[in-house]
């Protein structure tokens, strides 16, 4: 199993995960079809390589192009009954639309899916947990505050994209007016560095091959004080961090399967 993102920032989500038979699933779309076209493409990625589209709530910067990009290529959606009936209903083909709920797993493209229900402020939102040959991949961002669930579902994973959205300190002393900065830094909004860093550090890492850093503020938040608070307590080592950009996410990682022992 492989990952790589498409941009992940608040102007645009798009995480692609292939699995052993190549089939690919693309979880959110925040771009416009025409450009997650053009930005999958730029990762080896056409639009008949897809087999899914994921939803994780409907926010413009993870769902504007959902609608489109499946209509036109004629590419299933999987999301909740809230995201669907926020945005999605009567935009989407209803023949494409593929009912999930939270606490339930499901299967598409030879993965195994877990929803997984977080705090935000959406109408029915979920991250996910993918899983193939007893790997797994945790996709975790747009959370308000970390709940004993969200610890259990993201026990060993081989390989998280967390995010990191801001500072407390810059989001204070930065540009939103008070309403947004309350709404960002809510038990609804999204997670701060220093949140991030104590959800990792209730996780089981020692299995953990990759942690990309997703979702930061290009406003309220730098990378260098993200992989601060990642690294300050010693919570992994510094070689297998990445970070997702907004530009241009970030290349193919590879979850190397397990070896067999003789």
């Amino acid at each position: 199993m492989r990952f790589a993102s498409i941009g992940s920032g608040s102007d645009g989500n798009g995480t692609l995960i292939q699995g052993q038979d190549q089939a690919t699933v693309l979880v959110d779309c925040g771009f416009s079809a025409r450009e997650a076209l053009a930005r999958m493409g730029e990762q080896g990625v056409v639009a008949e390589d897809l087999a899914a589209i994921l939803v994780t709530h409907e926010h413009g910067d993870h769902i504007k192009g959902v609608a489109r990009l499946a209509n036109l290529c004629r590419i299933p959606v999987y999301c909740t009954w809230g995201t669907w009936a926020s945005k999605l209903n009567g935009v989407l083909d209803d023949a494409l639309f593929r009912l999930i709920t939270p606490h339930e797993g499901f299967s598409v493209a030879g993965l195994m899916v877990q929803p997984v229900p977080v705090p935000h402020d959406a109408r029915e939102p979920c991250q996910f947990v993918l899983e193939q040959g007893g790997r797994r991949l945790g996709l975790l961002s747009d959370v308000g505050s970390v709940t004993p669930h969200m610890v259990e579902s993201y026990q060993g994973c081989d390989a998280l994209m967390l995010e990191c959205n801001h500072d407390l300190a810059m989001l204070a002393e930065g540009p939103y007016p008070p309403s947004l900065k309350r709404r960002v830094s809510g038990p609804l909004g999204h997670l701060n560095n220093r949140q991030s860093a104590d959800m990792l550090s209730q996780l089981e890492r020692s299995g953990l091959q990759h942690l990309v850093v997703a979702h930061i503020s290009q406003k309220n938040n730098h990378p260098d004080l993200a992989l601060e608070a990642l690294l300050g307590d010693a919570l992994c080592p510094e070689h297998i961090i990445r970070l997702a950009t907004q530009n241009s996410g970030f290349d193919w990682l590879t979850i190397e399967p397990e070896t067999e022992t003789v």
